[in-house]
């Protein structure tokens, strides 16, 4: 992520006594209603810690906000992000945040504790959504009844920073639950033309879409949740994850793009050598090219393609497999 450029250095400009005069004059001579046309919208500095998150408000807030998101790189393990000291100084700023929690992003409660701001509102949703404490799975946003309840948050929020547009910004996070209906008569479709399809996975990085989708996860949870969290799965595990793509149990492997290592990478050879197809899956949104809408259709369409036509989609991101 780049910080915010500073001003060019060039030679200072000088300006004698007329030339000051004169630019006074001028500015004299503009009418107010001149300068009101002129003069930019303010801006509410807002967050995503992830970059999903910062889509959302930038659908919300449209052009009443200037939006960050600190983790976008789809190259980037999130749980082992370090932040740098232009990501707090950009979180010191802010008087939004909208973060994942469920232990997902807790550097950053950190690196907000350590900068207090009376005028700061932070949108964790893991509490938002009112989820256990214990909450295995962090990867909220793969469920499709999340973002609809974030997107209202962020309108209220910024609603009781700028009054005056309350309504619009009602009014975008209505528009953006209409715009979820796609993906929802996609889930509904798949979930009435595949039933109870078998599939495994590297991590429960998708599992709540997979769950939405009525799919069957025959992966052992414990060694999803060893590779989510870095723990070597024991072999026995490992054995039962070969059995079900060397034997061909399941008709989708769905992959981890953005955490691999030598066991995910075993696995991801064993599906392609046994012709089952991949679907690619991610934990921040792919960029370019995407929303949070259309990512999760991408994410979707690629199941259906896998069971309709067997074929793989590796990758949401142009060019690359």
């Amino acid at each position: 992520m780049s910080e915010q450029n500073t001003a060019p250095r060039g030679s200072r400009l000088r300006l004698n006594a007329m030339g000051v005069l004169a630019a006074m004059t001028a500015l004299l001579s503009v009418s107010p209603q001149t300068l009101a046309a002129e003069t930019p919208h303010p801006h509410i500095h807002a967050i995503g810690v992830e970059n999903q998150y910062a889509d959302i408000i930038s659908q919300i807030g449209g052009k009443y906000v200037e939006v960050t998101s600190l983790i976008s790189d789809p190259n980037t393990d999130p749980h082992s992000f370090e932040a740098s000291p232009g990501i707090a100084r950009q979180i010191a700023n802010a008087t939004l945040i909208v973060e994942n929690g469920a232990g997902y992003d807790d550097w950053a409660d950190k690196l907000i504790a350590a900068s207090p701001n009376a005028g700061r509102q932070v949108i964790n949703v893991h509490s938002l959504l009112k989820l256990p404490a214990d909450t295995a799975n962090p990867h909220l946003w793969y469920d499709p009844q999340t973002m609809p309840v974030v997107a209202d948050a962020i309108a209220e929020q910024l609603a009781s920073k700028m009054p005056e547009h309350a309504a619009e910004f009602r009014q975008n996070a209505g528009k953006f639950r209409q715009s979820m209906e796609p993906v929802n008569a996609a889930i509904t479709a798949f979930k009435r033309d595949f039933p109870a399809t078998p599939v495994a996975v590297t991590e429960p990085v998708a599992d709540y879409l997979l769950k939405a989708m009525g799919t069957q996860n025959l992966t052992p949870a414990a060694l999803e949740y060893g590779i989510m969290n870095d723990i070597d799965p024991a072999p026995q595990l490992v054995s039962e994850q070969n059995e079900l793509l060397a034997q061909r149990k399941v008709r989708v492997f769905v992959y981890n793009q953005q955490v691999t290592d030598p066991i995910t990478s075993h696995f991801l050879a064993l599906a392609r050598k046994n012709q089952i197809p991949v679907v690619g899956v991610y934990e921040t949104m792919p960029e370019p090219g995407y929303h949070y809408q259309s990512w999760m259709l991408a994410e979707v369409s690629a199941l259906r393609k896998a069971l309709s036509d067997r074929v793989s989609t590796e990758s949401l991101i142009a060019g690359k497999q």
